[in-house]
């Protein structure tokens, strides 16, 4: 079913009328029906799909049966559903109030800010609203004239008609006048601070709250300069674009359009009749009709005598994306451009053995603070990539184990999603450092990357064809663990002989103590072999041939164009690259006449795993 009718949840506020009822033929319970949620994926009310195999079911049943696909690739950056459409009945003023943005928003209520459309489909002689100030005050002037109800004098009342369009920005104080019949394109949020309700009481006889603490917060207070231009289209933001369809069913009565795999297409019917088309399908429709298309559905035609509002989501433009690469010790938050340039870092102490839930919580905050530095609205972020050690469920956005920072089963992505409205996605921290050099490091000009992390452990990831290769099991490739010596060295992960338990720094400082009988650095291991010192010169070498047996296995499995080395020992194993080098050449199956890659050294250090964090959308 490519087209989908959509019934209503309903509302019945205060203010509200009964044109919904008796003009638009929306059913419902109560005698005024203030606010008709047509296009809704909100649980406060979502929008019922009304004909085909899904009947009955919320347009979201719809979207988790089908999958995210349906939405199209620009709405990827959304966290939820990203907007909702309404028809509004204001019989009598609304609220003087104000919404907050994404930002403000999540932090403090768990859902997105609002930014919205007005298009005025019928109005009074004498309607207007209210939007923005008339000049710009102060906080303290904006505080009293809400404790003396002198408010009303310092907005700016704006007369409207049909067919009036006002864009009104999250932080814009507004409010719908009496008599005013709109049709209203927003953000997918149910968040409003009332600011001034001309002392009205509610069904329970009492006053309505007021949100006067938040309002002071999140309100702009400054005059709306100028109307906003968004030509061709009557509406354009990154949340949502609105193109007016008019068909006078004589000389206009037919238009055809294009649903494409960018996004899917609300059509709302503001009057007329006729049919919507697409495929062998065709449905009828008439005043006050609601249809989304799925992405993809191709071309459509309506055809007949309507006003309608066609509504589309575009493409992020200049997109800023969060990489967060948590590590034992430290946590580093970047945000990361379009060239896959670092814009910015802030680095926070783990403190891993705090409960997961606080370890997430400050790392949200302190994301959040980072963008708050920078001037970065969230709206122009499209993504955030968490890089974590351990193993990982990248579907499902949960570890299910690592032993470094002890968390199992923890679900890191939803998590996460409460402090960022828009997707999160994690992977292995060694698959991510991988990433980041493939894309921004010494393995930008390759598809086929094999990286090994020399550190505490070996971590490792695979790059084939510009990707992360993590295999369809959780676990991903764990090439630190294969097995090299059978029987050989316990490893930290209980098993013996895993490549990790010789190439790691664990490893090499044990057998440095085993050789000289004191503890050791890496680096004075390194200079006491560069020295002429016999133990440590039979040391390295032997280190030096179980890396490049390891490196060898690589090969033969992968064939990549490149190996890289980083992590903590990958300056001190640079001045083995010949001795590795031949090893490849002279072990690799083949030999001297096949080929083999070149073995490199990581070129990011730390910034690696926050940029391939930032790559994995």
């Amino acid at each position: 079913m490519r087209i989908l009718k959509l019934k209503p949840a309903c509302k019945d506020y205060l203010w509200g009328g009964r044109r919904l009822i008796e003009e638009y033929g929306k059913e419902s319970d109560g005698d005024i029906l203030a606010e008709t949620w047509e296009l809704s994926c909100h649980p406060d009310g979502p929008s019922v799909i009304d004909n085909g195999p899904y009947a009955g079911r919320t347009l979201q049943q719809y979207i988790d049966a089908e999958g995210k696909a349906v939405l199209g690739t620009n709405c990827r950056r959304f966290r939820d559903f990203p907007i909702l459409t309404k028809f509004i009945d204001a019989r009598d003023n609304l609220s003087i109030q104000v919404h907050p943005d994404n930002r403000y928003a999540l932090k403090n209520e768990g859902q997105y800010g609002k930014t919205e459309m007005w298009y005025v489909m019928d109005a009074g002689e004498q309607a207007f609203l209210y939007y923005g100030f008339k000049r710009e005050i102060s906080r303290e002037e904006f505080q009293e004239r809400i404790q003396k109800d002198t408010l009303l004098e310092v907005l700016n009342a704006v007369p409207v008609q049909k067919g009036d369009v006002l864009f009104i920005e999250s932080g814009t104080i507004h409010a719908i006048g009496k008599d005013i019949l709109i049709a209203e394109i927003q953000q997918n949020s149910n968040v409003t601070y009332r600011v001034y309700d001309y002392g009205r009481v509610g069904r329970d006889g009492k006053k309505r709250d007021l949100h006067i603490e938040k309002a002071l917060a999140v309100t702009r207070r400054v005059p709306i300069v100028k109307d906003r231009s968004s030509y061709p289209h009557i509406a354009d933001c990154d949340y949502f674009t609105v193109d007016k369809l008019n068909l006078d069913g004589k000389v206009m009565k037919k238009m055809g359009g294009n649903v494409s795999q960018a996004s899917f297409a609300s059509i709302l019917i503001l009057d007329g009749k006729g049919t919507i088309s697409s495929g062998d399908e065709t449905v009828a429709y008439e005043k006050g009709d609601s249809f989304f298309l799925a992405a993809g559905s191709g071309e459509y035609t309506v055809e007949g005598s309507c006003d309608a509002l066609i509504t589309t989501i575009r493409e992020k433009a200049a997109p800023v994306r969060i990489g967060i690469n948590i590590g034992v010790n430290e946590t580093r938050i970047g945000l990361v451009d379009v060239h896959q340039k670092l814009l910015a870092c802030r680095k926070i102490r783990t403190k891993a053995e705090r409960p997961a839930g606080e370890v997430i919580r400050e790392i949200g905050q302190q994301t959040l603070a980072l963008l708050e530095e920078c001037r970065i609205p969230m709206d122009q972020c499209v993504c955030a990539g968490i890089s974590v050690p351990g193993t990982v469920d990248q579907r499902k956005g949960v570890v299910c184990y690592s032993n470094n920072i002890r968390w199992k089963q923890v679900e890191l992505a939803k998590q996460m999603s409460g402090y960022l409205p828009i997707p999160v996605r994690i992977a292995n921290d060694a698959d991510c450092a991988a990433l980041g050099e493939a894309i921004a490091g010494a393995g930008k000009e390759y598809q086929d990357v094999v990286m090994l992390t020399l550190g505490a452990g070996v971590g490792s990831g695979v790059i084939l064809d510009g990707e992360i290769c993590a295999g369809k099991n959780i676990g991903g490739n764990e090439l630190g663990h294969m097995v090299i010596v059978e029987n050989g060295e316990t490893c930290t992960c209980g098993r013996r002989g895993c490549l990790e338990a010789y190439v790691s720094v664990r490893a090499l400082i044990r057998d440095a103590r085993a050789a000289a009988g004191q503890e050791m650095t890496p680096e004075e291991i390194f200079r006491q072999a560069a020295s002429g010192d016999v133990r440590f010169e039979e040391l390295i070498d032997r280190y030096a041939r179980r890396l490049g047996n390891g490196l060898v296995n690589i090969v033969n499995i992968f064939r990549p164009q490149l190996i890289l080395l980083g992590g903590e020992l990958s300056e001190q194993v640079e001045t083995l690259l010949p001795v590795l080098r031949g090893m490849l050449k002279e072990g690799c199956f083949g030999g001297a006449d096949s080929e083999y890659p070149d073995i490199e050294i990581a070129a990011l250090g730390n910034d690696a795993g926050v940029i391939g964090a930032a790559g994995l959308v």
